[in-house]
């Protein structure tokens, strides 16, 4: 999995991290029990300091999404964090409601909304809408 970050962007450095390595985990790009680089070793990779690595991976280990094993590595959690499925429906609700009042707003229309949907679908799992229905059939 590659990891990029634009310092000028508008998350700090660890929250870019943080974002792409749970939009890795949700898409299926990273799975359970993978594991991921090392602090130094992804620090070097993006010229950025071990900490700003080391703060990103402290917190999604906090959040459950990642585990230090001691002299092994960090790996992917086995068993994903999750909420109360009514929460969740609640709260992609309220997000779908935002999205679609900034899209309205910005005089973008439901059927566009639709492929922008499918687009950051087919970034975050690599997948194309084809590739699903063919594994249905």
């Amino acid at each position: 999995m590659d990891i990029f970050v634009n310092p000028s962007g508008e998350l700090s450095i660890y929250r870019q991290i943080m974002r792409q390595i749970t939009d890795a985990i949700a898409g299926g790009r990273l799975k359970a029990g993978e594991k991921l680089p090392s602090h130094r070793d992804l620090s070097e990779q993006l010229v950025i300091a071990p900490l700003t690595v080391k703060k990103a991976y402290d917190e999604l280990e906090a959040l459950g999404f990642i585990e230090t094993q001691r002299g092994r590595g960090t790996f992917v959690c086995a068993l994903l964090p999750r909420t109360n499925p009514a929460d969740q429906q609640d709260q992609l609700r309220q997000a779908a409601r935002k999205l679609l009042s900034q899209a309205y707003l910005a005089g973008i229309r439901f059927p566009a909304v639709l492929n922008i949907l499918k687009d950051a679908n087919r970034d975050l799992t690599g997948e194309t809408t084809e590739q699903k229905e063919k594994v249905k059939a």
